[in-house]
């Protein structure tokens, strides 16, 4: 078990983890957000496609052959795991260091306890 002084320390860290996990995960949406609208843009100018739906087809299969998109797609589905056993890992820190406090708070109130029934009974 952790020494109570070093909750802090390690709270903070494990926040900065989910901080920089959510900073990885929306630089990759926004690197999905350019492929999905280079495939917009690619597919406005294509005049062989008559209404929406070939579009959307004709979208879909851009993107599903296009082998960094789908990295892309995986890159985030990966850190979204992380960050969600990040924030997990963050909250287990949170409730360690409630329960050390409340450890340690009624450690001191059972020795001033102690010390009470001693002076009761003449100790």
């Amino acid at each position: 078990m952790m020494q109570l002084s070093n909750y802090p320390s390690a709270i903070f860290q494990a926040a900065q983890r989910v901080n920089e996990i959510d900073s990885q995960i929306m630089a990759v949406q926004l690197q999905i957000n350019r492929f999905e609208g280079n495939a917009d843009r690619i597919i406005s100018f294509d005049v062989d496609l008559k209404n929406d739906a070939q579009r959307k087809a004709r979208r879909f299969e851009m993107l599903l052959v296009n082998q960094e998109y789908q990295k892309a797609l995986d890159t985030q589905i990966r850190l979204t795991t992380e960050k969600a056993n990040a924030l997990a890992y963050l909250e287990y820190l949170r409730n360690q260091f409630s329960v050390a406090k409340l450890e340690t708070r009624l450690s001191i109130t059972q020795q001033l306890t102690g010390i009470d029934t001693r002076e009761l009974v003449g100790l």
